[in-house]
């Protein structure tokens, strides 16, 4: 099993990005982690609807056969230890996961239709750079957990 983390955009701000790579580097201690970034449509004179499409079309084509979870404020809430059984079941199954992540006008209809399974990072709308940080610390706390292991900062 992989998991692998498709997302829009770079993270732009040089703090989010040395966070986001830290938990990553950590994450990829426990679960085989396969990072897929895509490029951002430019919004100038563009409509949010099309800007959605085009990176949902460019995100759809970076996880092809694996099981998709859209990251969705609308999605279900786990807490890390259901989070935790989640992904072990998923390594069980021996089935890539790929977490989507969407961009500033978030999920194209096409990738969350797309989606095994919808999940809520947190009840509020994230920054895509903020979800995808999340999601990284998250991963690494379920791999501490499975493994009994404590959790450090």
């Amino acid at each position: 099993m992989k998991v692998i983390v498709a997302a829009v955009g770079k993270p732009r701000n040089a703090v989010l990005a040395a966070a986001i790579e830290h938990y990553e580097t950590r994450a990829a201690r426990y679960w085989p982690l396969d990072i897929r970034e895509v490029r951002e449509e430019s919004a100038r004179a563009t409509p949010p609807d099309m800007v959605r499409t085009k990176e949902g079309e460019r995100l759809a084509a970076r996880i092809e056969g694996a099981s998709v979870v859209a990251c969705d404020e609308r999605g279900i809430s786990m807490t890390s230890s259901a989070f935790t059984n989640f992904l072990q079941s998923a390594r069980e199954r021996a089935k890539d996961l790929a977490f989507v992540i969407g961009g500033a006008y978030g999920l194209a209809d096409s990738v969350r239709d797309q989606a095994q399974t919808r999940l809520a990072l947190a009840p509020w709308t994230l920054p895509h750079e903020l979800a995808r940080l999340v999601l990284a610390e998250q991963l690494y706390r379920a791999g501490t957990i499975a493994r009994g292991e404590p959790y450090h900062k």
